[in-house]
């Protein structure tokens, strides 16, 4: 679109629209991976560094 040279506020559209479908997607991965890769890491035993990921993770999704 730039290339193009498209009006700018088409080009912040599409570029907000492509990061609120990532955002879902990472909403989506992010309840996968809790439901699957960490409940599997607490009941094996691992839950401290289990969940200092998922803080990392966290804090790394809301900046």
């Amino acid at each position: 679109m730039v290339e193009d040279e498209r009006y700018c506020v088409d080009i912040i559209t599409q570029v907000a629209a492509v990061q609120a479908a990532l955002n879902s997607f990472n909403k989506v991965l992010l309840e996968h991976h809790i439901k699957s890769c960490v409940v599997d890491d607490i009941k094996s035993g691992d839950s401290d560094a289990t969940v200092e990921e998922l803080c990392r993770i966290l804090q790394k999704m809301m900046k």
